[in-house]
């Protein structure tokens, strides 16, 4: 049974056995370890609390407000080594509200939605702050102002209004447009509102530095320096030189005269991975991934120990980046820079062409990487096997080693990498690819110049591969040794309630589907693949429609888990699965890199018990979690103040979603999805037509001077229209919306919409 659901199992136990007299006497109330709590706020009111009658500010969720939350498929800047690994499983913002989230924009309800009851809070990991805009309550109440969150998920809150800045109350308008933190203090039971503290103020709404910090706040992302105590624990002398007594214990595994280099993001300073490959004869390879060994440097209990566990990630907004460890640790003495001697830790195979392994040794390493590739260097010795390639084309080589030699490597380990992927598609693995835009920024100013869509090469496939390779040998050697503590990662298979209505719209969109298995969803949706637009855009509505049904990956101690089946890994369809290819950016590695080197008799076992390592896991999933949406939101920032600044766009989509009065558009080049409502575009009516099968739109467009006559478009699942992206509302800046345009002014070229008369099976050709 999986740890969480063991202490949800058990505080069930406790509850059952607790008597009615036990229970607080009230009916609301049902937390039974909160008793006296309950029984003190209902004896307290609010003072002055402004009258509910009086004031028009209902505390009820804005349902456009949610439903028009936009979801990026995709965020820039994170390193890709394991990406197949997690695709689809780690976006913690969730691509499409589901349907009893949209409810008031249906017909009828045809299920009954089944209703839950909190019975106990087992672990509180909201801080509770969120970011907004204050107001005056309509009565003017002179002791309270009214704080509205940026996120409609969470409620208005009151604060004092010596809180607030002196001139406030006076003047609230000239607040109008200032962001604010406040942090919820508490909830009577017996007040309309919480009650909270104003925080401080971060500057105006809109302003990407302000937004940012507070998204950075409302997900508890830890941005501050590090203190001295904590970089006190690294090097105090520089520049650092590896001891020789390290080095001594480390020669047999010393790679500085072999042809090691990295392959990373052009941009790249923080190089944890690096690669060797050596032709043994006979189609022979002796290859080894090699990663930053920063549990040398990162020591267990120490004060930077307990800043990298809470902060457990690093994250990559559009702009910057807010490390996990100090930035002197992984720009310097951990990151594997080239003509450099660099502590590592290695996992080394003889394997051949095919992809076979004949044997692999894992150890702690010394490596001297003898050039800095980018993806793009890598992919043109992939492209152009054959062409001479000069010094000057590359970046400075260390002596010893041509530019003939690291082409040789490249295509070496390309030939394997390809192989190895065949067998890991052969053997049921699944690949769910998401959009990725990253933007150009204006170096005076900061603001996005233009985006693109991230392309994904047969150079940053090869480095994935053997990233993967390497980290499921990892998790079977360290489970293999600790199968109590071991730390894992799993990837639990769809809920079958989730793959049945998978299936079942599929087949209604006549684009059957088999997912029984990863291996059969990835089947099937190659079945699909196409060049031609339509093709395209269905075949990425399709990835869409099956990331819905996805689980998270989740970090989780061995021990805590009973059945090895919850071990399995579905997306990748191996039974052990971890993380060990990036400690500089993930708490995980480092967890793992100590229980390897635990294994291989370099040190103690780690201290702790499997509970305490399960706490960690949680820490890191929560913390990877967040770290996720604060990215996915930094990208969806910048993309606001691009259509701000540059829109409107027009831009081709895909309809996800019918519903009576609106429709969702995946917008196709940006991967994002926006609900268009019909009562915004220019129509004298609509018709909403359900059955069993498929529902439907019937859009009627009104005459007008440019359209002298009424215009039916029907829209329905799988439609494709033509968007126009702009901002919301002028006091919105950081808000944009869809519409789509009037049928008759598409143009021929940019119409691919005449191609929904098609018959949808037409996607198969």
């Amino acid at each position: 049974m999986p740890p969480k659901e063991k202490v949800v199992d058990e505080i069930t136990k406790q509850l059952q056995q607790t008597t009615v007299a036990d229970a607080p006497a009230t009916a609301d109330n049902t937390n039974a370890i909160a008793t006296d709590q309950a029984e003190e706020l209902q004896q307290n009111t609010v003072p002055d609390e402004p009258s509910a009658v009086e004031n028009n500010d209902v505390t009820v969720s804005d349902p456009e407000g949610q439903l028009s939350q936009t979801t990026v498929l995709g965020v820039p800047g994170v390193a890709d080594d394991d990406v197949a690994a997690d695709l689809g499983t780690d976006s913690d913002v969730g691509l499409l509200a589901e349907d009893t989230t949209i409810a008031e924009d249906t017909v009828e309800v045809t299920k009954a939605q089944r209703i839950g009851k909190v019975v106990a809070i087992i672990e509180k990991k909201n801080s509770g702050a969120s970011t907004g805009n204050l107001k005056m309550f309509q009565d003017n109440n002179p002791k309270w102002a009214l704080f509205c969150p940026a996120d409609s998920r969470m409620p208005r809150i009151m604060v004092p209004i010596s809180d607030c800045p002196p001139e406030f109350s006076k003047r609230p308008e000239d607040f109008a447009k200032t962001l604010f933190v406040c942090r919820i203090v508490e909830w009577r039971v017996t007040s309309r509102y919480p009650t909270g503290h104003l925080a401080r103020s971060l500057g105006e709404a809109g302003e990407i530095e302000p937004e940012t910090e507070g998204i950075l706040i409302r997900y508890g992302v830890d941005d501050s320096e590090f203190s001295e105590q904590a970089l006190a624990c690294l090097p105090q002398t520089m520049p650092w030189s590896i001891p020789e007594s390290e080095l001594a214990a480390r020669h047999e595994f010393d790679f500085r005269k072999e042809c090691v280099f990295t392959i990373d993001p052009a941009t790249a300073r923080d190089l944890d991975d690096a690669l060797h490959c050596i032709h043994l004869g006979d189609g022979i390879y002796e290859i080894g991934v090699h990663i930053a060994d920063v549990s040398y440097f990162l020591e267990d209990a120490t004060a930077l120990d307990q800043v990298a566990r809470h902060r457990a990630v690093s994250v990559y907004l559009v702009q910057k980046v807010i490390p996990m460890l100090p930035r002197l640790l992984c720009e310097q003495l951990c990151s594997l820079n080239p003509d450099e001697d660099r502590l590592t830790f290695s996992v080394v195979w003889r394997i051949t062409e095919d992809g076979t392994i004949l044997d692999e040794k894992f150890g702690r390493s010394v490596i001297r990487s003898c050039v800095k590739l980018s993806y793009d260097h890598a992919q043109g010795f992939i492209k152009q096997p054959d062409r001479e390639w000069s010094s000057s084309e590359l970046p400075p080589i260390s002596t010893g080693f041509t530019v003939k030699d690291i082409r040789q490597k490249v295509l070496d380990l390309n030939k394997i990498a390809v192989n190895l992927r065949k067998q890991r598609f052969d053997n049921g693995a699944l690949r769910l690819d998401q959009i990725k835009l990253q933007y150009t920024l204006d170096k005076e100013t900061g603001l996005p110049c233009g985006y693109s869509v991230y392309e994904q090469k047969d150079s940053n496939r090869l480095i994935e591969e053997f990233m993967l390779l390497a980290n499921m040998a990892v998790a079977n050697k360290i489970y293999n040794a600790y199968p109590e503590i071991a730390l894992l990662r799993r990837h639990p298979q769809p809920p079958e309630k989730m793959l049945d209505k998978l299936n079942d719209k599929c087949a209604n969109l006549e684009v059957p589907i088999d997912a029984s298995t990863s291996g059969g969803l990835q089947a099937s949706l190659a079945r699909y693949e196409g060049d031609d637009e339509l093709s395209k855009a269905r075949f990425l509505a399709l990835t869409v429609l099956c990331l819905k049904s996805m689980q998270q990956a989740r970090y989780f101690c061995t021990g805590c888990i009973d059945d090895e089946e919850y071990f399995q890994h579905y997306a990748l369809s191996v039974p052990f699965y971890t993380h060990f290819t990036s400690p500089i950016r993930r708490y995980a590695d480092v967890m793992v890199h100590r229980l390897l080197a635990a294994s291989l008799g370099y040190c103690d076992i780690p201290a702790g018990s499997k509970d305490s390592v399960q706490k960690q896991a949680d820490q890191c999933n929560d913390r990877k979690s967040n770290s996720r949406t604060v990215q996915e939101l930094s990208s969806d920032m910048f993309f606001a103040v691009f259509v701000k600044e540059c829109g409107p766009l027009e831009e081709p989509g895909i309809v996800m979603n019918v519903w009576n009065k609106s429709f969702d558009v995946l917008v196709l080049n940006v991967g994002m999805i926006k609900r268009v409502y019909c009562e915004q575009l220019p129509l004298k009516e609509t018709t909403f037509q359900k059955d069993a099968k498929s529902q439907q739109l019937t859009l009627t467009w009104a005459a007008d001077e440019d359209h002298p006559q009424e215009t039916t478009q029907v829209i329905k699942t799988f439609s494709t229209v033509p968007c126009v992206l702009k901002t919301k509302h002028v006091n919105e800046p950081l808000k944009w919306t869809v519409h789509i345009k009037h049928p008759e002014d598409v143009s021929d070229q940019q119409d691919i919409a005449s191609s929904d008369q098609q018959d949808s099976a037409s996607a198969h050709k």
